[in-house]
């Protein structure tokens, strides 16, 4: 259960680094329909130009469409390298993302087996010796990012004398 809600860790509900991602995306997406709107209308126009010109030999129509084709090949090279390049943003930021949730598992297990130590040598008239209990109390506050907790409390107990 604890796995549950802290896998993810501080990050997790990180309102900046969701913008940041959403942000990025939203370039990436938009950059993304920017190129295959130009590559449409390079076509569209282009293609218009060179079936209305009148050519004064087969040869000259050849120079004029192959210098046309040499165009519409950098520019898909350039949109091909663009892509890659988004690519591998996003891989690099989904890397860094993996590693994050790696380290918080294993600083969870670290601390899952210190506390797993600790817990004996709590005092049994103690409120945290029943960790369960302690589990289902705390609260999640939104507001400042943090769990409340129980106040620990000493629980006396007086013998008949």
């Amino acid at each position: 259960m604890l796995e549950q809600q802290v896998v993810g860790g501080e990050q997790a509900k990180n309102k900046d680094l969701k913008e940041k991602h959403k942000r990025r995306k939203r370039y990436a997406d938009e950059r993304k329909k920017e190129l295959i709107e130009a590559l449409q209308n390079i076509d569209e126009e282009s293609g218009d130009r060179v079936l209305l010109n009148v050519y004064e030999s087969i040869q000259e129509e050849l120079q004029v469409k192959s210098k046309h084709l040499e165009k519409l090949q950098k520019k898909l090279k350039a949109a091909d390298v663009e892509i890659e390049d988004l690519h591998s943003e996003f891989e690099r930021d989904r890397d860094d993302y993996l590693v994050t949730i790696r380290r918080q598992e294993m600083d969870l297990l670290l601390f899952q087996q210190i506390l797993d130590q600790v817990q004996p040598l709590i005092r049994r008239d103690c409120n945290y010796s029943n960790l369960d209990r302690i589990r289902r109390e705390a609260t999640w506050d939104e507001d400042s990012g943090t769990w409340r907790i129980p106040e620990l409390v000493l629980q006396k107990t007086s013998l008949p004398t």
